[in-house]
């Protein structure tokens, strides 16, 4: 069955210009093109992307893919499978995470007491170690030391102080949102003062240079599970934080700071 662009864009959900793009980067050609100049794509071309859209929801760009699905090696139904693996694995711990939600709001609703253990069941040290070593590779040999000073200072709060910095975090990504909604620029003086508050609270865990402050926030554009955070509390939102923190470190950190 041949189909054309338009159609293959609405079975896949994304846009007729992306599809044009991909083709334009030699990720996904169609499988022929008419004498009328429409682009049609067969089933190996519709089993393509959907490999596609599989790796780019684990975060892979698209050269990447286009090397992974280009190997000699490559294997359709290997890859399926490894997917389903990971979903797999990934729904396991994100049930985990609800769950460890509904604990903690029982907990603050009824005023009880909990393991400290208990506040962080779900949490994927592999994420964790990913995102040092995104942030290392971001800032040099200086980012070993914020780390360990970042573990000693989280290692010294009792379950209150963990507790209010995440309440803090949230009540911030609330209070962004809220001013993206309005339209507030993130360069205006209500948003540069939320941001020296965001600021102040990463500064309870890691102290940034400027440099490092302003990196943070396009980390958290650039970084799929970053982004995904941040855009399902509001959509557009991870770059409106990473304008907000650029212009915070550009024009109100300290000398000493940058």
């Amino acid at each position: 069955m041949r189909r054309t662009v338009k159609q293959m864009a609405k079975a896949s959900g994304i846009s007729v210009r992306m599809l044009h793009h991909y083709d334009a980067i030699g990720l996904l050609t169609p499988a022929e093109i008419g004498t009328n100049g429409y682009r049609y794509y067969g089933q190996a071309e519709l089993l393509r992307l959907q490999q596609i859209l599989f790796y780019r929801e684990l975060g892979f760009p698209l050269a990447t893919i286009g090397r992974v699905l280009d190997d000699p090696g490559f294997a359709l139904e290997a890859a399926l499978l490894a997917h389903r693996d990971r979903l797999g694995a990934d729904i396991a711990r994100y049930r985990r995470l609800i769950r460890t939600i509904d604990r903690t709001v029982e907990t603050l609703r009824q005023e009880t007491s909990m393991a400290d253990d208990r506040f962080f069941e779900g949490f994927s040290p592999e994420k964790q170690a990913e995102w040092e070593t995104e942030l290392r590779a971001r800032f040099g040999p200086e980012a070993e030391s914020a780390f360990i000073d970042a573990k000693e200072r989280m290692a010294a709060l009792d379950a209150d102080g963990r507790k209010a910095l995440v309440e803090e975090m949230d009540t911030l990504h609330s209070a962004f949102a809220d001013l993206a909604e309005r339209r507030v620029p993130p360069t205006a003086p209500e948003a540069q003062a939320l941001t020296a508050r965001h600021h102040a609270w990463v500064c309870r865990s890691w102290t940034p240079t400027a440099d490092a402050y302003a990196g943070l926030g396009r980390l958290y554009v650039e970084h799929p599970d970053f982004r995904a955070t941040f855009e399902a509390v509001r959509p557009g939102l991870s770059l409106y934080l990473a304008q907000a923190m650029a212009c915070y470190a550009e024009t109100m950190l300290s000398p000493g700071e940058r």
